[in-house]
């Protein structure tokens, strides 16, 4: 889903991306999707609502 954007994403972003359509309650699930998955530290929320993918870490730092 990120692998083409070189750039955070919005859930509207998201849903036209996986072909959904864009109605209030798509985005809404997608958003709560993408803030469980930033939680999780899957991706990272540059700003609140921009999600990507989190930056590589050098092997020998420990966050």
């Amino acid at each position: 889903m990120f692998t083409a954007a070189d750039h955070p994403l919005r859930a509207r972003q998201v849903c036209e991306a996986m072909d959904l359509t864009a109605a209030p309650n798509n985005i809404n699930n997608v958003r709560l999707k993408l803030k469980r998955l930033a939680d999780r530290e899957i991706l990272a929320e540059t700003e609140p609502g921009l999600c990507t993918r989190p930056r590589p870490q050098s092997p020998g730092i420990q966050p």
